[in-house]
């Protein structure tokens, strides 16, 4: 299916604004990244991939008009400017479409502006804008685009018009904790929050009409919190101990009596859904939302036994860490101000100029930094065809197995030796000790993705969608980092002056 060209000439122009300096910047790195998508060809690469794809997904259809394509055309180009639009401003749905509303400069970048009307898109259709492909399809497009990046010039000059060509000569790798949207996983409050999930769904279905008999729902939700909150003030008193575990007791048998009521409910929901107003599909979200709950409670009051009442440890791999996250998991980070972290591990690796040239969200624990290097290693290799001249990392990525890896790839080791002896020696080589004096950055460009392109706390449920967030993340980044690069005609001016 042949790409059609959108009039840009019948777009509105941006409003002069002066007065700003950080405005002024920003507008440039828009305009700079407008150039990148457009000149590289990665948008309409990105967009035909889409349509070939939608085309096969509609099933029995010979033919498409050109109308229905040009309207698949721009929401394509709208998901990928609005999602990376979103990324550089606000994390939130809803707060970016309200300044999308606001905002030319941002209506200028996501294409929504015209001469007649602007139609902004909702909080919803943002979302569904971001879920629109799946993260191995972002990760092609970030990876096309490092590759242009690298690419030398040729007649026509750098392929994203840079005035070098970046390199990826060293990298540099660190590991990070992308948390959770969970709180603190008190074993208690996981009770607590079991209660509240299913009898707000209880609510919900009762005012539907399927009742069962059984005092209110909103009972149910007083006693749990009343019991919460004693328990909040038990460890302030003489005989704590004793305290908590008699409120334990009493929040284990209040438990399984709503586990039961609750249990009563999903069945009469899975008979009876269509005497209610809602459709299939909406009945079975609230099953599926309930059922998840049930079948992590028992498991939820085991694991508050076992610390409250037995005052036994339970062991990391084990702990039940949230109801509604279960690829969630505890990261000793040993930091002074994160002891241990709640999410997933996070591998970046960057080259000098600070393009992310690989990356990787772990869904299970780590194997290990050295695993992870070892494997960024390999898929580098199979994204630019070579491997980088050397490695700069922290002490935690070192072992004897990577150190042979290295080797044997002819891969400069520049990663900080845990032998406080061999890590003296090699402070001895220039070339080491220029890969440590620039790996400070790293940790610099971590805090950065995650501040400012990520967000701190992720927002996104699941896995996979915290995954495909992250690689988002990563796009906006690289296109930001290269928007701040000089470009060809930079050298061209100084030449002629």
């Amino acid at each position: 299916m042949d790409f059609i060209p959108e009039q840009r000439e019948l777009r509105r122009e941006l409003p002069v604004v002066v007065g700003n300096v950080d405005y002024r910047e920003f507008e440039e790195r828009l305009e700079r990244m407008d150039e990148l998508l457009r000149d590289s060809g990665l948008e309409r690469k990105f967009v035909e991939q889409q349509l070939a794809a939608w085309v096969r997904g509609a099933a029995g259809r010979v033919s498409v008009s050109v109308k229905e394509q040009r309207r698949r055309q721009r929401m394509y180009m709208q998901a990928l400017r609005c999602t990376l639009a979103r990324q550089l401003t606000e994390k939130e749905h809803r707060r970016f479409s309200r300044r999308l509303a606001e905002s030319a400069l941002l209506q200028w970048f996501c294409g929504v502006e015209r001469l007649d009307t602007i139609r902004v898109p909702s909080k919803s259709t943002l979302q569904r804008y971001e879920k629109l492909v799946p993260e191995p399809v972002v990760r092609a497009v970030v990876n096309t685009l490092n590759g242009l990046a690298c690419a030398e010039g040729g007649r026509k000059g750098q392929p994203l018009g840079l005035e070098e060509a970046l390199g990826i000569d060293v990298c540099w790798a660190d590991t990070t904790c992308v948390k959770a949207p969970i709180h603190f996983p008190v074993d208690w409050v996981l009770l607590r929050d079991a209660v509240r999930t299913l009898m707000k769904a209880v609510v919900l279905i009762r005012r539907q009409g399927l009742k069962q008999r059984m005092e209110e729902p909103e009972v149910f939700l007083r006693r749990m919190n009343r019991l919460a909150i004693e328990m909040t003030h038990s460890r302030r008193k003489a005989g704590s101990v004793k305290a908590r575990k008699r409120v334990l007791r009493r929040m284990k048998r209040l438990s399984g009596v709503i586990r039961r009521h609750a249990e009563r409910y999903v069945q009469v929901l899975k008979e009876r859904w269509g005497e209610t107003e809602w459709t299939e599909a909406q009945a079975q979200q609230v099953i599926r939302r309930m059922e998840g709950v049930l079948a992590k409670l028992p498991e939820a009051i085991r694991q508050a036994h076992e610390r409250i009442i037995g005052g036994r440890l339970v062991a990391n791999a084990d702990k039940l860490l949230s109801l509604y996250e279960p690829d969630v998991h505890v990261i000793v980070r040993g930091k002074a101000q994160a002891e241990v972290e709640f999410g997933n591990t996070l591998l970046l690796g960057e080259q000098r100029e600070g393009l992310i040239v690989d990356w990787k969200l772990l869904r299970d624990q780590s194997p290990g930094d050295p695993v992870l290097l070892e494997e960024s290693l390999e898929r580098l290799h199979g994204v630019f065809g070579c491997y980088p001249l050397g490695v700069g990392a922290d002490r935690g990525f070192d072992r004897r197995a990577t150190r042979e890896h290295l080797e044997a790839r002819d891969i400069f080791n520049g990663i900080c030796a845990r032998s406080v002896q061999r890590h003296n020696e090699q402070m001895q080589e220039e070339a080491f000790e220029a890969v440590q004096w620039r790996r400070g950055q790293t940790e610099g460009r971590i805090g950065i993705f995650q501040n400012d392109f990520l967000g701190r706390p992720l927002r996104n449920k699941g896995f996979e969608s915290r995954e495909l967030a992250v690689a988002w993340a990563v796009l906006a980044h690289n296109l930001w980092v290269l928007a701040r690069l000089p470009r060809a005609e930079t050298r061209q001016k100084k030449k002629a002056a």
